[in-house]
Parts: C-alpha cells; sequence; structure tokens
C-alpha cells in the first residue's frame, strides 16, 4: 500500500496592492559583518520593484532574506502576512520563487526537465504542469532548445532557462537577483517585459538591476540601497534625482526625461 503524502495547496490570489511581504527593521550579519542595518521594504501585489545601488549595498542580501534563504539577526521578514519561518518548505515554494544570480547544474539535465523543476511544489496533474512549463518556454523563448543539455548553453540561454523554471513554478512572489546580467539587449527587454507582464496578472516582483535606465523603464517603485540601508524608495522618476545618485554611486550622473515616455533617463556625467 502507497500512502500518499499531503500537499500544501497553492494561496489564494492576492488583489492589487495587497501586501505580498515585507521587510521590517531587518538586519542581516554575514560572516560578523552587518550587511543590512534596518531596512524596511514592502511588496505588492501588482507591483515591479527594483532594487538598484552600487557593489556591496546589500541588495542580493535583501533579496535572500525576503525569500527566507537568509536569516534574520534582528527584525522580521514576513511573507503573506507570516513570519517566514513558520512556513514550511514545501509552502514557500508555492509562494515564492527565486531567481539566483548564477544557475548552476551537476548534471547534464534538458532545458525541458530544468524548467519542469520548477512544478515540483504543485498538487496539479502532469497535463497542466507540462501546460505550464511549455508556456513558461515560449515566453522566455528557450522551446528551441528544450531538448539540450543545460550545460552546453550560452551563459544568456541558462539564464533565460533558470528564468523559464521561475515561472513554471507559479509563485505570487518572484524573487530575480540580476536576471538581465548576462543577456542581449534583445532579452533585456524580454525579461523586464515579462516582470510587467507577471505584474499585471497580479504577482509581486522583485528584481535586482544595476541598469538603472531598465529599473527606470520597467519598475513601478525602486529602493536605492547603500550602505545596508534603504536611501530612498519611491517610484523611479521621484527618487532617480541627481543628487541623490550621485552621492550614491560616488560618480556624478544626469537624469533626463525621455522626450517620450517622460520616463528618467540616468547616464554618468562624462567630460570627454
Amino acid at each position: 500500500m502507497r500512502l500518499l503524502r499531503h500537499r500544501p495547496a497553492p494561496p489564494a490570489p492576492a488583489a492589487p496592492g495587497d501586501l505580498v511581504a515585507e521587510a521590517d527593521s531587518l538586519h542581516v550579519r554575514l560572516g560578523g559583518r552587518e550587511v543590512l542595518r534596518g531596512v524596511d521594504v514592502v511588496v505588492r501585489a501588482g507591483e515591479v520593484l527594483a532594487l538598484v545601488g552600487p557593489n556591496g549595498a546589500g541588495k542580493s542580501t535583501l533579496l535572500g532574506a525576503l525569500a527566507a534563504d537568509l536569516p534574520a539577526a534582528e527584525g522580521a521578514v514576513r511573507i503573506h502576512g507570516r513570519p517566514v519561518g513558520e512556513w514550511t518548505a514545501p509552502e514557500l515554494a508555492l509562494r515564492r520563487a527565486v531567481l539566483p544570480q548564477a544557475a548552476t547544474l551537476s548534471f547534464p539535465f534538458a532545458v525541458a526537465d530544468v524548467v519542469r523543476m520548477g512544478r515540483a511544489p504543485h498538487p496539479s496533474s502532469p497535463a497542466e504542469d507540462e501546460l505550464a512549463v511549455a508556456a513558461a518556454m515560449a515566453a522566455t523563448e528557450v522551446t528551441a532548445f528544450a531538448a539540450r543539455p543545460f550545460s552546453a548553453l550560452s551563459g544568456g540561454e541558462r539564464a533565460r532557462v533558470a528564468l523559464a523554471r521561475v515561472l513554471a513554478q507559479g509563485a505570487p512572489l518572484l524573487l530575480l537577483d540580476e536576471p538581465t546580467a548576462a543577456l542581449d539587449l534583445r532579452h533585456q527587454e524580454l525579461v523586464l517585459r515579462l516582470c510587467r507582464e507577471r505584474a499585471a496578472a497580479g504577482d509581486a516582483v522583485v528584481v535586482v538591476l544595476h541598469d538603472l535606465g531598465l529599473a527606470a523603464a520597467y519598475a513601478h517603485r525602486v529602493a536605492i540601497l547603500r550602505a545596508g540601508r534603504v536611501a530612498a524608495d519611491g517610484p523611479p522618476v521621484e527618487v532617480f534625482t541627481e543628487g541623490l545618485l550621485s552621492e550614491v554611486y560616488d560618480q556624478p550622473v544626469e537624469v533626463l526625461s525621455h522626450p517620450r515616455t517622460g520616463a528618467a533617463l540616468v547616464t554618468p556625467r562624462r567630460g570627454l
């Protein structure tokens, strides 16, 4: 006789603007160093939140804490109103999907199998799983090499396959760490459009970005981190100011208004 283990059900859909995740007075220490120092941030359904800031500011650490992958030394992280420590691993897998900076696998899984791993938390039927996998691969433009080994792909192709796995997981909170870092111009735009589409469908998306132009164009809200603290939080057109960005990045910048869309355009001030 085979015993069937209970599998948790996915969460109910959130309404636009509902609080999906939050960090409250969050401190995180890594290797004896305080990386985050009293960070407050909220993540809402229907919104793309970009985390920006210089190297070492704490962006990836904040993302890891929101994912429940890094523990809080002080303060709290909550997902759907509950401290992350109160969710089981299967429950968390149905509530948040995480894209790390680097996607590596020790075995030569086929691309389709890697994407299919995203369906592991779901109590859905195989037919539903395959529909989700096919849709995620089509959205990230990796269908053409579904049978190829993941290890044989370029860095940009691996990044898109890893994103497809996250999309196939179907969690209402997407936590993406530098998803455009290895991508060409076309696929950078594709990934950020997908972020906006997921937000329009009701998901909450948190994305770590270094490209301030992408953040200004696609994020509903940005949190600018500096030395483990949030220096500013709000719509890009409001918080992307020349004075603040020049101070945070220790580099003079110019902030211009796009002539057609009005979005902020950030460029280093150069004396060429």
